[in-house]
């Protein structure tokens, strides 16, 4: 099994920063790459951004597109999501998930995910 920790949400302004954290450990060999989720109150769970293990490739959705960041670091098996000019509508809990998606293309289905953290709430205020 892999264990998912997220952490370094809060209350932020509108066009503030934030940084999350999701650490993993466990069987994280098992997982191709690593995904971050969100879900708002009333709404469905959407996709965020993902980033492979091995080749660092990134893919993101059109409504974070250069405002966030998806990095990884290898050695402390840590998925980091840098969030800038945040909006009120990126409320929401933000979830990092363990990937079985071979191509990073493919992330943006949460079927291909088989582990989760337990999210962590982010707020933005105007």
């Amino acid at each position: 099994q892999v264990q998912l920790v997220e952490s370094g949400g809060g209350l932020v302004q509108a066009g503030g920063s934030l940084r999350l954290s999701c650490a993993a450990s466990g069987r994280t060999f098992s997982s191709y790459g690593m995904g971050w989720f969100r879900q708002a109150p009333g709404k469905e769970r959407e996709f965020v951004a993902a980033i492979s293990w091995t080749s660092g490739s990134t893919y993101y959705s059109d409504s974070v597109k250069g405002r966030f960041t998806i990095s990884r670091d290898n050695a402390k098996n840590t998925v980091y999501l840098q969030m800038n000019s945040l909006e009120r509508e990126d409320t929401a809990v933000y979830y990092c998930a363990s990937g079985t998606w071979t191509l990073v293309l493919l992330a943006i289905s949460a079927k291909l995910y088989n582990y989760w953290g337990q999210g962590t709430q982010v707020t933005v205020s105007s």
